[in-house]
């Protein structure tokens, strides 16, 4: 998702199984989809919103066997399943149905019976049929997200998330990730600054008729016809609705990891914008705070299920710019988060915990 004004354009893919890149295929749904919509370069803003110049009709999410037919067309790698395969993976689903090391199958006859097993390379690179011990999931579970915000020189921010999803889901279940508003977001706008606003005053008036009626019966009336009460602007006072001397432009671009549901049934990234442009005085930094930090609207969520089930669980990261000049935001209600950036001065930096080490 990229800021552009109030043009806001997103796009998305889920249940899919052979693009090697779904981020890749996001991209290509939106520069083409913006081609139905808008039409070609120097075409004079002419689209066709039936698909024939770009493909994808200017949609924002698409799945399944329509996505990757569309990934064939453009020209986009396309993967067997098992390229997706990784032995830490495979291992926290035979965990999570039961079916620990030493169960009766080996992991090879296993991956094989599911048709899971991995390429050559992958196999080499775990040390899949060595004598390495797995991921101890027990110990630390990872979520399997990754998300990346970024700002360019012009202002422009873009947000792109991805997830393998939850592991032993149910078949069909869509998260957060792939969903516009729940697992990124990104928008500008420009605020007015605030001294720039003049209140309106008002004085009460009473209209002729109302003037000649008894007070019960005016009174009575005016709760169904307002206008015999009457309000108008006082004279000479708030003459002009605003006065402009310049807008502030803000703009934010945010990116979700943690539960996916929880996500979901808040709209976390947008609720977080939301918060920062609506609200008076929220920078960024606070509005995710109230969301995904400790205490916050995450955690709330989860209700008495918080710290058992994994519910509410999650953080977010994203940018926030304000006159040119962009801040890093991150929140979290959970252990630990990793997360690198790089900061004003060109620096590296990777933190984990709240609290700098």
């Amino acid at each position: 998702m990229t800021t552009r004004g109030y043009d806001k354009r997103a796009c998305a893919c889920t249940l899919i199984s052979h693009i090697k890149n779904p981020i890749r295929f996001a991209r290509e749904m939106l520069l083409h989809g913006n081609t139905d919509l808008t039409g070609p370069p120097n075409s004079g803003g002419s689209g066709d919103p039936s698909g024939s110049e770009g493909g994808a009709q200017g949609h924002s999410v698409l799945s399944g066997a329509t996505a990757e037919k569309l990934a064939r067309e453009w020209g986009l790698e396309m993967c067997e399943e098992r390229y997706y395969w990784t032995r830490k993976r495979w291992e926290q689903h035979r965990r999570g149905l039961g079916k620990e090391k030493g169960s009766g199958k080996s992991d090879e006859d296993a991956a094989r019976e599911e048709g899971m097993r991995g390429s050559d390379d992958e196999r080499d690179r775990e040390g899949f049929w060595g004598d390495e011990e797995g991921w101890d999931g027990m110990e630390y579970l990872p979520q399997g997200t990754v998300g990346c915000v970024v700002l360019d020189r012009e202002g422009v921010m873009c947000v792109a998330t991805s997830t393998g999803g939850l592991t032993n889901k149910l078949s069909g279940r869509i998260g957060d990730t792939p969903t516009i508003g729940a697992g990124f977001w990104a928008e500008e706008w420009f605020d007015a600054r605030p001294e720039e606003w003049v209140a309106h005053q008002w004085k009460a008036v009473q209209p002729p008729l109302a003037r000649w009626m008894p007070d019960m019966l005016r009174d009575t009336l005016g709760e169904c016809l307002p206008a015999l009460k009457g309000y108008e602007r006082a004279a000479g006072e708030g003459s002009s609705d605003k006065k402009r001397r310049g807008d502030s432009m803000r703009a934010v671009a945010l990116s979700g990891t943690g539960n996916g549901d929880s996500f979901l049934r808040l709209a976390a990234t947008r609720t977080a914008a939301a918060i920062a442009r609506f609200s008076p005085h929220h920078t960024l930094t606070s509005a995710v705070r109230e969301v995904a930090g400790p205490g916050g609207e995450l955690q709330r969520s989860a209700g008495d299920r918080w710290g058992t089930t994994g519910e509410g669980e999650g953080g977010i990261i994203g940018i926030e710019l304000v006159d040119g000049v962009g801040r890093i935001v991150a929140g979290f209600n959970c252990g630990g988060m990793f997360r690198t950036w790089i900061d004003g001065s060109g620096a590296e930096r990777v933190m984990v915990f709240q609290e700098e080490y």
